[in-house]
């Protein structure tokens, strides 16, 4: 039995972050994730994938955030079940929890912070007939190395952020890009919008709307796209292409956690947000994109946000006789960073009722 303050399912950036914000707290931490290594979908998806909205990093690759997120929670000495899926969870009569795994790693904690990103997922694979011959074959769902595409020529299909994004990032890369979308507008950030124009403009990127690929072809591996116009002639342009990229999003899945009794809204969880991000469940808390409530962003900051305060809730659950006094890092310092206590003094510190 592994036992622990807080027990966080799901270790990517929301869940590395509640680690920090529980140490500093004295409370310790236990991550379980179905993946083989810590960083969600950052780590397993798109670990080169420039991030540019997270405070004071103009821009930072996923997989370097999750590193730095490592060695922030380095000092605290969180533990880990990788590579194992949540699976049940009992509520004992002292109001604490006991979480089992599919493979049977049981884990006993107060407090349980569902940090599970969108859950389980699967990317969403355009309706073309014979493209599962050509999985991992020039054809790929994810990208997780930009290198493999260094000096070929690719057909990214979407209108979202991630087909403008990678369009973008690949321009550089690519001997070739071609960015084909079902409608002349996009759903993406308007500035990635105008980014993907301007390099339209110059000649490196090839911009065909609206449209939709039709056909995949060739004999070992990938060779050419049928690509068919949205318009009166139904065009069609067969293109030569070495890799085929359709960025159509994932299709989340809660997976167990959906029958833990939680209330469930449109494959999200349900949360109080005008307080600490608890549940209809005292105990079980659900932060970073998992959750649901009026006004929610699923941004990675808001995530970090939302573990800050349920930690503090956190605190007084474990701890409802004790009156705890938050020092700010600047003022308090943090042990470990570099194997040195970093002073500083003592005078500013804002007591929290």
């Amino acid at each position: 039995m592994i036992k622990t303050d807080i027990l966080i399912i799901g270790a990517g950036p929301t869940g590395l972050f509640t680690v920090f914000e529980a140490g500093l707290l004295k409370l310790k931490c236990h991550l379980i994730d179905a993946l083989p290594q810590p960083g969600g979908q950052c780590s397993e998806i798109y670990p080169k994938k420039p991030i540019y909205d997270i405070p004071a990093f103009p821009e930072v690759l996923a997989g370097d955030l999750v590193n730095n997120l490592m060695e922030q929670i380095k000092a605290f000495e969180p533990g880990f079940t990788l590579g194992e899926r949540a699976q049940t969870i009992d509520k004992l009569d002292d109001g604490t929890f006991i979480v089992t795994t599919n493979k049977g790693t049981k884990h006993h904690a107060p407090v349980v912070a569902i940090a599970g990103g969108l859950g389980s997922f699967e990317p969403r694979k355009p309706p073309i007939a014979n493209i599962a011959n050509f999985e991992d074959k020039g054809v790929e769902y994810i990208i997780r190395d930009p290198e493999l595409y260094r000096d070929k020529k690719v057909v990214i299909a979407g209108g979202g952020d991630s087909a403008l994004d990678w369009s973008i990032f690949l321009a550089d890369v690519a001997s070739e890009v071609t960015l084909v979308h079902r409608r002349n507008e996009f759903r993406g950030a308007l500035d990635s919008v105008d980014r993907v124009k301007e390099l339209k403009d110059i000649g490196k990127i090839n911009l065909i709307t609206p449209a939709e690929i039709d056909q995949v072809n060739g004999n070992e591996k990938l060779e050419s796209v049928l690509i068919r116009k949205n318009n009166e002639a139904s065009e069609e342009i067969l293109l030569e292409v070495d890799h085929f990229i359709p960025l159509f999003g994932l299709s989340p899945k809660l997976g167990p956690i959906a029958d833990w009794g939680l209330e469930i809204e449109k494959n999200a969880i349900k949360v109080n947000n005008s307080l600490d991000y608890q549940t209809n469940i005292p105990g079980i808390y659900a932060i970073g994109d998992v959750n649901t409530y009026p006004g929610k962003l699923k941004l990675i900051l808001c995530g970090f946000h939302e573990a800050t305060l349920m930690c503090q809730s956190a605190y007084q659950r474990i701890f409802p006789d004790k009156k705890y006094v938050m020092k700010y890092t600047t003022v308090g310092g943090v042990t470990g960073f570099d194997g040195t206590k970093k002073e500083a003094p003592k005078a500013v510190v804002k007591a929290i009722n």
